[in-house]
């Protein structure tokens, strides 16, 4: 695992060539058909060297949850082993890898027709609502009205967590952040070059702005470029960012996992995955 740009899909990559493995994607975008570019997926290259799960299985307009992938994944990583390949989860969203590594038991869904009228809320209403109600936003992110509504779903209950899942090694890749920031801009440009732009032009005209994936990071700053009120560079400059406080966000979550291995250089890595197989 490891914030966004940071190197660890390269690394996994890598290790899955080595040690015969198979990679689970465990983030929140790549989920999603058509949204390519902007969610860094990986490449057809990449997938034709080393199988890939759990990559294109959402619809766009219907969403995903971290239950879902819990449950996807663990079907995924039995059948890798089933195979006699090693499974190897590469993500930054930390949700999911921890809905896996802790076996997390979440809470059912709210009410019928809950959510519909939550979600008509804007994100003051969400917050007012749940501080009348004294709920505990303790590592929530409040910016996020997708986990404000979960949590006024629940009542402010958490998942249930078990302790790490056997046989598992957790490795963490943390370079520093000012290399962090130089990668995350020239990943950025990378896209626009590629063509991001054309590809959110016509994800937005297919699925409008309201689809969940058409919010993520690199598709909902072109709102304000196709309505002319800001140029492509401001457009560049947001998202790298917005990219940027999405991995200092990832690096305080992955900080509160004790079981994680932290890397400051992916060539760490081989010989504490040697050793680890070894036993």
């Amino acid at each position: 695992m490891g914030e966004t740009a940071s190197g660890k899909s390269r690394l996994g990559l890598r290790l899955a060539k080595q040690y015969s493995g198979e990679i689970i994607c465990a983030d929140s975008w790549t989920v999603y058909k058509g949204f390519d570019i902007g969610t860094a997926k990986p490449s057809a290259s990449e997938r034709r060297a080393v199988p890939h799960h759990l990559l294109d299985i959402a619809n766009p307009t219907d969403g995903f949850s971290a239950a879902v992938f819990k449950r996807r994944a663990t079907a995924a990583i039995k059948d890798i082993v089933r195979r006699g390949k090693l499974p190897i989860l590469v993500g930054g969203s930390g949700l999911y890898i921890d809905s896996v590594l802790f076996d997390y038991h979440f809470m059912p869904a709210g009410v019928q027709g809950q959510r519909e009228e939550l979600s008509t809320l804007t994100l003051e209403e969400l917050l007012a609502r749940i501080q009348n109600a004294k709920i505990d936003t303790s590592g929530i992110d409040l910016g996020n009205k997708r986990r404000l509504i979960r949590l006024l779903e629940t009542g402010g209950q958490r998942p249930l967590r078990s302790s790490l899942r056997p046989n598992t090694l957790v490795l963490g890749l943390q370079i520093s952040s000012d290399e962090l920031e130089e990668q995350i801009t020239k990943r950025v440009d990378a896209m626009l070059m590629e063509g991001l732009e054309q590809e959110v032009r016509q994800l937005s005209s297919k699925y409008g702005w309201s689809a969940e994936p058409m919010k993520g990071i690199g598709y909902r700053e072109f709102q304000a470029y196709f309505a002319g009120t800001q140029t492509l560079e401001q457009i560049r400059a947001r998202i790298i960012r917005s990219t940027i406080q999405l991995a200092k966000k990832q690096r305080t979550w992955f900080k509160r996992n004790n079981s994680i291995q932290r890397l400051q250089n992916p060539k760490q890595a081989s010989p504490i995955v040697k050793k680890f197989l070894s036993k």
